[in-house]
């Protein structure tokens, strides 16, 4: 095309003009390098890979979220369309109503939208495997899956939410003894997140030495369960108890320690892919974070999709495509600096 060709040149030229210096950049993102000389423009979509042996086809995971309120089966539609669309997999919400009631089963019975080939995981907290382990009862969790149509569990770790919560649950045994008893029974995979906190290193090795289908970081930097709970509860209790909230791990440093953990026990390491959740705030977070992990990774978010998925699909479907946009580009041209 020449430029007399070009029939948007001259108004292209001229917004140039008009936002040359609205657009200058002084705080530039020191974690990559930009190379412009290597590639040619990427293709328009990712490329299919295996994932909690299923196929996606970009790396990203709407994580948990909700279910059994006026706007969940909005929400819930709404994501399940978009992992479709893109090809993302997708954890469940809490699913423990469902597990005595079909009551909200409309909420998150989103298989047939999604589709047979993407990774969807149903959830529970490790405190209702518990309660189920008592009552004798922990085929329900089967049960679940099987109605769900779910590829497996997500069971989320949250003793400071619980603790906090005005109707928590008190665990009797550590989440570890819980979840090592559910895989000795399980013929089904099993993901293990914290609720907004993150995991330290001695709890990061452990459940890398267990056979985990994935470990979801839920770091701290993205929603906060504990602070939620807190804001449920009396201003005493806010003002004494809020520094707890303040306790976690980034993802940044939940990266660290699992490489760190990988290195240390080599082929120990049972688990061997994580989603990368907490505070994944941008694409290019996302893209720096599975590109400094010495492990197979997708990254989660859960606020940014919810935010979009509350109305119309239009506007869910333009983040998340502008979100596929975005790492095309910083696949073919951003290294991350080591």
């Amino acid at each position: 095309m020449t430029f007399k060709d070009d029939p948007t040149a001259s108004t292209r030229k001229q917004d140039h003009i008009d936002l040359a210096f609205a657009s200058q950049v002084n705080d530039l993102d020191n974690r990559f390098s930009y190379e412009p000389m290597l590639a040619a423009h990427p293709p328009k979509i990712w490329g299919s890979f295996s994932f909690l042996n299923k196929t996606m086809k970009v790396p990203i995971w709407v994580s948990s979220m909700t279910g059994g309120t006026e706007k969940a089966r909005t929400i819930n539609h709404n994501l399940a369309r978009a992992c479709k669309d893109f090809g993302m997999g997708m954890g469940l919400g809490s699913c423990r109503q469902l597990l005595f009631s079909d009551e909200y089963l409309k909420d998150f019975d989103i298989r047939g939208i999604m589709g047979d080939d993407l990774p969807l995981f149903a959830n529970l907290g490790v405190a209702q495997i518990e309660e189920l382990f008592k009552a004798n009862k922990v085929d329900l969790i089967k049960n679940l899956l099987y109605k769900l149509k779910a590829d497996g569990l997500i069971i989320h770790v949250n003793p400071f939410q619980e603790w906090l919560q005005p109707e928590g649950d008190v665990f009797d045994l550590s989440p570890l003894v819980t979840i090592k008893k559910l895989l000795d029974i399980a013929d089904y995979p099993i993901v293990v997140k914290e609720v907004g906190q993150g995991f330290g290193y001695e709890s990061m090795k452990a459940l890398m030495q267990l056979p985990l289908a994935a470990i979801d970081f839920a770091a701290s930097g993205g929603t906060n369960f504990s602070m939620i709970e807190l804001f449920r509860s009396n201003n005493l209790e806010q003002e004494i108890l809020r520094p707890l909230a303040h306790v976690g791990h980034s993802a940044e440093e939940m990266v660290n320690i699992a490489n760190q953990v990988i290195d240390e026990l080599g082929d120990k390491v049972l688990c061997k892919e994580i989603i990368i959740s907490g505070g994944v705030k941008t694409f290019l977070d996302g893209y720096y974070l599975m590109n400094s992990l010495n492990m197979p990774s997708v990254y989660g978010q859960a606020s940014g999709f919810l935010r979009h998925a509350l109305g119309g699909y239009d506007a869910l479907y333009q983040y998340t495509a502008t979100q596929v946009k975005g790492l095309l580009l910083a696949k073919n041209y951003l290294r991350v600096k080591k």
